[in-house]
């Protein structure tokens, strides 16, 4: 079985923008790339889980979420880093969705289409859906970054982060997880 990294995208990836639909407007977060390919490197399989209420609102539609992934796919593909799937949640939050986070059902699709551990797999995410969505999926560890949302989500939720992780960006993720990887279990929250 196959270990994977699923990622939030805006906020965790890329700086978050209210409602990004245009690939001009995409800005990475500092070392998000170099992150993304030391895991990648480590043989994790690397997939996207995003909600982009965006379209059920009537912002933007779906073709404009694909042309804005496309750019994101291609600039990271410069270094060295490939996904091997992106899952879109364009339902608005209270529209019926199958797999808007905190819903687990992309992760569990994941889990068939690539023939994944979840148990060995992690979520990153800069809300607290993110981390739910791991949770219930039954990922080793969910860990919220401090970019986007995150230091909010830290600030508003201390009392529901006692299970997560709690660092900085995308690059002390990739360290922490390098680090758990190595020992028979994680190591604590900072």
């Amino acid at each position: 079985m196959n270990r994977a990294i699923f990622l939030d995208r805006d906020g965790t990836i890329i700086e978050e923008r209210n409602y990004l639909s245009r690939p001009e407007e995409v800005a990475f977060l500092p070392g998000a790339g170099a992150a993304l390919k030391r895991l990648s490197d480590a043989g994790f399989k690397l997939l996207v889980v995003t909600n982009q209420s965006g379209v059920g609102r009537g912002y933007f539609t779906l073709e404009n979420v694909d042309r804005v992934n496309a750019h994101i796919a291609e600039h990271l593909a410069r270094e060295g880093v490939r996904f091997e799937k992106v899952y879109i949640a364009p339902e608005a939050p209270d529209q019926p969705s199958r797999g808007r986070k905190p819903l687990p059902q992309f992760l569990f699709d994941a889990r068939d289409e690539f023939d994944l551990d979840l148990g060995a797999s992690y979520m990153i995410g800069d809300k607290l859906i993110d981390l739910e969505c791991g949770w219930n999926a039954g990922v080793r560890q969910s860990i919220l970054v401090r970019t986007g949302y995150g230091a909010r989500a830290e600030r508003e939720n201390p009392d529901r982060l006692e299970k997560a992780v709690v660092l900085d960006d995308l690059s002390a993720a990739a360290s922490y997880i390098l680090g758990a990887r190595s020992s028979k279990t994680p190591s604590p929250a900072p």
